[in-house]
Order: C-alpha cells, then sequence, then structure tokens
C-alpha cells in the first residue's frame, strides 16, 4: 500500500502530513507512525499528522509525536496543517478546525505560509520553584535565565522532564532568555524526549508567564525568537486571564512523496 505524504515545517519545527479525509481514522501502527518519524529509518520529523473530514468543522487535526504515540495539542504543527488544508482547497483564508483541545480559528496569508493560530485561554499559572507552570494545550514548564545560547538544553530538560514530578506525563521543559526587545527560547519536547528547533504551545506558555510575572496587562504582542527562526505570541491580560492568545509565525510545504508501506 501505498500512502501520499507531505512535509511541512513552522520555524523548523517539522511534520508529516497525511490527507485521510476518504475513510475514517483507525487501526493505527504507532510503531510504524515511530519509524516515519525517525531521521534515519523514515521521513523524519517532530510528529505525524492526519488531517481529516469532521462534519461540524472544516477539518480535524490528529496528531502524532516522534515516540509514534497520540499527543497534545501541537502549537506549529496546528498552524502547518492550517496551511496543508488551504494547499488542499479545504479552505480560503480563514478556517475553525478541531484538534485534541478543542476548536481552534486561525487566518492565513493569501500565499499561504504565515498563520495566526488561536489557542486556548488561560487562567491557571502554578510555580515550581522559580519556573512557571502552565498548559497552553500541552503542559510546560518555563524557566526564565541567561547564557541561554549556550546552555546544554537536552541534559537538563531531560532531567527536568523526568524528575519525580513530571516523569509519569511528562513535561515540556522551556528555557528563556528575555532579550529586551523579545524572547529568546529553547525547548525540550515530551515526546521527540529531544530539543526542537521550535515548540508552538511552548513559546506561547513563555511568553504568557512572562507577561504575568512582570504584571503586564491590556493587549500585549510578544515577539520570540528560537532555534529555527521568529514567532510572535499575541494576548489580552486581565487580572490573571490571557484571552485571545494567537502563536503566530510561518508554516511552510518542504516536499511531498510517496510512502511505500
Amino acid at each position: 500500500m501505498d500512502i501520499h505524504f507531505y512535509k511541512y515545517q513552522g520555524a523548523g519545527n517539522d511534520f508529516i502530513l497525511i490527507d485521510h479525509r476518504m475513510a475514517p481514522l483507525k487501526d493505527i501502527d504507532n510503531d510504524r507512525i515511530k519509524t516515519l518519524c525517525d531521521r534515519r529509518f523514515g521521513v523524519g520529523g517532530d510528529g505525524l499528522m492526519f488531517l481529516t473530514s469532521h462534519e461540524a468543522y472544516d477539518f480535524e487535526m490528529h496528531y502524532f509525536n516522534a515516540d509514534g504515540r497520540p499527543g497534545s495539542m501541537c502549537g506549529n504543527g496546528g498552524r502547518c496543517i492550517v496551511a496543508f488544508a488551504k494547499y488542499l482547497d479545504i479552505i480560503d483564508r480563514e478556517t475553525n478546525f478541531l484538534a485534541v483541545d478543542g476548536p481552534h480559528y486561525a487566518k492565513i496569508s493569501e500565499n499561504g505560509e504565515w498563520v495566526d493560530l488561536q489557542m486556548i485561554d488561560i487562567d491557571n499559572i502554578t510555580k515550581d520553584g522559580e519556573a512557571f507552570v502552565l498548559n497552553t494545550g500541552s503542559p510546560h514548564y518555563v524557566l526564565q535565565m541567561k547564557g541561554l545560547k549556550d546552555f546544554d538544553v537536552y541534559q537538563h530538560g531531560k532531567a527536568i522532564r523526568n524528575n519525580d514530578t513530571y516523569s509519569e506525563k511528562g513535561i515540556n521543559v522551556n528555557f528563556v532568555e528575555d532579550k529586551g526587545d523579545h524572547l529568546f527560547v529553547r525547548t525540550f519536547e515530551r515526546g521527540v524526549e529531544d530539543e526542537t528547533y521550535a515548540c508552538g504551545t511552548g513559546v506561547t506558555a513563555v511568553a504568557l508567564a512572562l507577561a504575568q510575572n512582570k504584571r503586564l496587562s491590556g493587549h500585549i504582542e510578544t515577539p520570540v525568537k528560537v532555534l529555527g527562526g521568529d514567532l510572535k505570541i499575541t494576548f489580552d491580560h486581565n487580572q490573571g486571564r490571557f484571552t485571545n492568545v494567537f502563536l503566530c509565525g510561518p508554516a511552510k510545504k518542504v516536499f511531498e512523496g510517496e510512502l511505500i508501506l
């Protein structure tokens, strides 16, 4: 059996996408997904997504981590699947689609390579020592620091993700350095179990956590630099509640091909 696939990336966060509108999604081979995401024995990617039909929305997003298991919400994956839906002529410039954490609205540029994705509202940010902990569709740990460029994100992120507090369910670990005019963020992602070039729910979590820490309120726009490029988070903050949260950035098709299964 051959399956046509597409490869997309959003700020270096890369994904395998499959148009699965013609049949129900069932009998998923998680080991095969893990192999396909392997950068030596498969296509390579931080995750794999199926786009399926939905009677109440433009489409539904089904996301699987690089380890082959179903994942929580992926922000850059969400932006990439919106670009994919435009490429397939499912949508034009706006869409409402369903993901694992609920409905999402998104708008896309005319050329289909810049997507603003609305994320869930947030009203609960807790602390773990000096770090912030919150869920932006996926759970995140946010630690502010200096000298991030030369920091060993893999070893420190892995240690936090696997400590006694987080080992059972896992957590994404974000390290952030405030550069004044932008935030510089590096992330160790669960499910990939490595540092990725970008994490959409992660940079969203970072922007919200630092806004609360700085006691910023009103409408806020936060430029973010990651290893894979530039992203922007916009949101409204009022008395600990974050609404109208948007993850904005590039989403580009890289190549397409046939999977021989």
